[in-house]
């Protein structure tokens, strides 16, 4: 494996996951002063519909194409050909579908929001192959400067419009600017010509693949957005908007972190999909390194969550400190585990991830099914919390087993030392008394608490000199 196109990859792209989520949060403390709870909930609700058809957009074109080495420009020319049509018929379905959609939720504002993000799906729809294309190229400077620009564009549009009483308009017309200009970004430096005529063989020479990706994303759509769906019909929108901001705050470390080195493992790793051997160290490695920072985090994020989101969204999102320190827990295993698609993608094994993906979904619709049914937005993070923690077991067996003919045992080591700093964390801030001090001092102090224990940790551990190899390496 080549170090300098690992190095070159999550370079760029910590550039542009650590730029976007530092404009996501700027962003969010001021729309979250802006706009209300019902609000948000309202775009939690469309931007369920919007997930699940752009899952459809992809159709699991993307990582297809980059896996494949055998396909011509031709092949890539015809399969955007295909996306174009495909793209025109979801977005007019999207805007016929807010109609049901309204009388589901009782509420008619979903009928013009469908109409606007109809032009948002298209858009997407036609940024899948050119973005794959960039992607298979390797050129993560272009993916992440597009990242940067079009998130700094986006939110500018929504914090004016949110200031001049657009409410849940504000979001939805910033995020269709953001569809557009992608589109208009990736197209420009690729140029792909869909003026050829249409073929299904270069369909044919992908479907194998992408079949087996599109299962899994449609799965793992429902698995992730039960919970939206459910809460959004069952209790009310304000409801809604809290435990999504609690959630949405809770994948951030997963952003920030993981989300560095995901873009890059399948682009790189693909050149290696008959070394298993060489995979299956590289899965290690970055489980080791996201259980280092992960765990530690999660402990953080639990014992300062009413800080955290207090400090950024303000006095108006109290009821989403416990659902999010209910969520903080799981948040070093969602870490490690969502790295983990691009290696079953790596080795071309697609049906394990497939198959991962419906024993997820079930395990997930029957937990959130049982947290709603018990009443509240705590018990629906506690069972989320309760069948992340399955899955991640269950998804390291087929890993580690399935793929790499290797067992636990390897995949334990890794993760002892990682749990003996989070446990000096959790000893740390059972000692610290309650503090008196306003929500910015309380957080500081915390974090600094945080800081010195996780370094402590690593020199007790053994780690600091490893850590720093690993990394550099």
């Amino acid at each position: 494996m080549s170090s300098n196109d690992f190095r070159t990859g999550m370079l760029f792209s910590a550039m542009g996951k650590y730029s976007n989520v530092i404009i996501q949060l700027g962003v969010n403390a001021v729309l979250s002063r802006l706009l209300t709870p019902a609000d948000y909930g309202v775009v939690s609700i469309v931007q369920i519909f919007i997930e699940f058809f752009n899952l459809l957009a992809d159709m699991g074109f993307g990582p297809a194409i980059i896996q494949n080495k055998k396909l011509t420009d031709h092949d890539v020319q015809v399969i955007f050909r295909f996306s174009i049509g495909f793209a025109s018929l979801l977005a007019v379905i999207f805007m016929f579908l807010g109609f049901p959609v309204s009388i589901f939720y009782d509420n008619t504002v979903y009928i013009p929001i469908f109409v606007i993000l109809g032009l948002s799906v298209f858009f997407f729809a036609l940024l899948v192959v050119p973005k794959a294309v960039i992607q298979k190229r390797k050129d993560f400077k272009a993916v992440n400067t597009i990242l940067i620009f079009t998130g700094i564009i986006k939110g500018i549009i929504s914090i004016i419009l949110a200031f001049f009483g657009f409410k849940y308009y504000a979001i939805i017309i910033g995020s269709l600017v953001q569809a557009i200009m992608n589109f208009l970004f990736y197209y420009s430096k690729t140029k792909i010509s869909p003026k050829v005529a249409f073929s299904y063989e270069p369909i044919k020479k992908i479907w194998a693949f992408s079949r087996n990706q599109f299962g899994f994303n449609f799965i793992n759509y429902f698995s992730r957005n039960f919970d939206s769906i459910l809460i959004g019909r069952v209790f009310t929108e304000g409801a809604l908007g809290y435990y999504n901001k609690s959630y949405q705050l809770s994948l951030y470390p997963n952003t920030i972190l993981a989300g560095v080195i995901t873009p890059v493992i399948q682009p790189i790793m693909s050149e290696y999909e008959n070394r298993k051997d060489v995979i299956k160290d590289t899965y290690l490695k970055i489980t080791r390194i996201l259980a280092n920072l992960g765990v530690p985090i999660s402990v953080f994020c639990y014992f300062a969550g009413r800080e955290i989101i207090l400090f950024i969204f303000g006095g108006q999102w109290e009821n989403s400190v416990l659902s999010f320190q209910i969520l903080a827990v799981s948040i070093w295993v969602q870490m490690i585990a969502s790295s983990s698609g691009a290696f079953y993608q790596s080795t071309n094994r697609t049906d394990l991830l497939l198959f991962s993906g419906i024993q997820s979904m079930i395990l997930n619709v029957a937990s959130i099914a049982l947290g709603v049914y018990l009443g509240s937005i705590e018990t629906v993070a506690a069972m989320v919390v309760v069948s992340f923690s399955i899955n991640f077991l269950v998804n390291n067996y087929l890993l580690m087993y399935k793929i790499f003919d290797s067992g636990f045992f390897e995949l334990l080591k890794e993760l002892v030392k990682p749990l003996i700093i989070g446990l000096l964390q959790v000893v740390a801030f059972l000692v610290l008394p309650e503090l008196p001090f306003s929500i910015f001092i309380n957080l500081m102090i915390k974090g600094i608490i945080f800081v010195i224990t996780f370094f402590i940790g690593l020199l007790f551990t053994g780690q600091w000199k490893e850590m720093l190899r690993v990394i550099k390496k």
